[in-house]
């Protein structure tokens, strides 16, 4: 886990420092210089170094000292004298120790551009002496932030660098895994300068935070993990099998799709290891056939509901999700269609899996990792707020950035949605399930996608290899 905090947080942790705010900014320089020691600069590499007034320009001027004693040609161009300690005095020192430095003016060669110019305080837009810099061709390394992008909310008004490393201080900030963020700081190192005791406002998901549960010796299909699929209707009956298959191959022990009775000679022959049974006589679900799906609780750890339903089937919906007295898991189309008030009325634990387009409908709010947490502590449920990255919201928020492009394909959302779902089926607790699931979904994807084409249906069985 690491924690993501805000720029104010940073300030105060800045503030409350017990090291001299000289040795933090020793530290801070010494950091960049050894980031450009990684990306390849070395002994007579041109090393362009943009200074800002502020602290960021400060941490400039270090890491220009450390360059030099590498061999690098280091220059240092300046958008300002700083005005302040300690910025001051490290400008001083790299002029002392016979670096030049010249007024911030047109772009000039280099190997490596030192982006140091803004730091997290930034916000607005980049000054335009400052713009033609950002096309520059070759690799840059971003002090703290990319100068032009906002560190709290990720946003870029005008134009912003695009990092292909970013070393930042003590802990990532929001702006560097919302809005732009991603799109422009590259790889991300962080670098510990001294400060304590973070109040973060997100966390960072890794291996060690996305378990999977094992199974005992004496287990059977029935312990290990059963997982019903209520879902379907003409046009879209995969979601819901697709759902079922990777609750089967997430390691649950028996999967069902309880499907409109109309269709259930489709589903009967999609997958032998599926369980199918149909509910009513029609082709889509009507209110009544939720006394259907509400018979088989007693049989069932989790039920998903929603894949593949249709935008047509709110009684069903809201019936069924009112009535259901176990784990529940809403997905798809039912998010469209459900009374966001029976999530907060259920006694028994639930997540959501909307995507941005979902939330909106259910909730009203724009999609964010903000109206996630607070929609979660409102209705009492987890949600898993699909895209890249996705949010995990529940007591704390997650951010998982496991998954990319590869997944933005149809039937993804459901493979997620049973693979979650065989989680909490085989025994994690529903915040942990949701967001192991979502991070070894995006393992998954990403080791699917070095082969090729990543498809859902070739998704759902490449999940087995995650979830042990």
């Amino acid at each position: 886990m690491k924690p993501v905090i805000t720029p104010d947080e940073s300030a105060r942790l800045d503030a409350a420092a017990v090291d001299p705010v000289t040795m933090l900014m020793e530290r801070a320089g010494a950091g960049v210089a050894y980031a450009a020691a990684r990306m390849g600069a070395g002994y007579g590499t041109r090393v362009a170094i943009l200074a800002g007034k502020g602290n960021n320009g400060g941490d400039g001027y270090i890491a220009a000292r450390y360059l030099m004693r590498r061999g690098c040609a280091v220059t240092v161009y300046s958008a300002g004298d700083p005005a302040a300690f300690p910025a001051d005095a490290a400008a001083a020192a790299a002029k002392s120790a016979g670096i030049p430095v010249v007024p911030l003016g047109g772009v000039q060669d280099a190997d490596l551009v030192i982006d140091a110019l803004f730091g997290a305080g930034f916000r607005g837009a980049l000054p335009p002496a400052m713009e033609p810099w950002t096309e520059h061709g070759a690799p840059v390394l971003a002090v703290d932030v990319p100068s032009g992008l906002d560190a709290a909310t990720g946003e870029v008004k005008g134009t912003a660098f695009s990092a292909d490393v970013t070393v930042t201080f003590h802990a990532m900030k929001t702006g560097h895994v919302l809005g732009e963020g991603p799109d422009r700081c590259g790889e991300i190192e962080i670098v510990d300068i001294g400060l304590r005791n973070e109040e973060p406002a997100l966390l960072w998901c890794e291996a060690a935070d996305a378990p999977a549960p094992g199974r005992p010796r004496t287990a059977h299909k029935w312990s290990a993990g059963a997982v019903l699929v209520a879902g379907g209707s003409p046009g879209i009956t995969g979601a819901a099998m697709l759902a079922a298959r990777a609750a089967l191959y997430g390691g649950a022990g028996a999967a069902m799709v309880a499907c409109p009775g109309a269709l259930q000679a489709t589903y009967s022959g999609m997958d032998p290891g599926v369980m199918t049974r149909g509910i009513g006589t029609f082709d889509r679900f009507r209110g009544d056939d939720a006394a259907g799906i509400l018979e088989l609780a007693g049989r069932y750890d989790v039920l998903v509901l929603g894949p593949g339903i249709g935008t047509d089937s709110a009684d069903f919906v809201d019936t069924v999700a009112a009535g259901w007295p176990g784990k529940l898991l809403v997905d798809a189309d039912a998010l469209n269609v459900l009374d966001a008030d029976i999530l907060a009325a259920r006694s028994a634990p639930s997540i959501i899996t909307p995507h941005s387009g979902e939330f909106l409908r259910l909730t009203g709010d724009n999609a964010g990792p903000d109206t996630a947490a607070a929609f979660a502590r409102e209705a009492g449920t987890i949600v898993v707020l699909k895209g890249n990255p996705t949010f995990v919201a529940g007591e704390e928020t997650w951010v998982i950035g496991s998954g990319g492009p590869e997944l933005a394909t149809i039937g993804t959302g459901d493979v997620l949605a049973g693979f979650i779902a065989a989680l909490w089926a085989r025994g994690l607790p529903a915040d942990i399930a949701a967001r192991s699931g979502a991070f070894r979904h995006g393992l998954a994807g990403r080791d699917l996608a070095a082969s090729g084409t990543v498809t859902a249906a070739d998704l759902a069985s490449w999940i087995a290899g995650w979830a042990w």
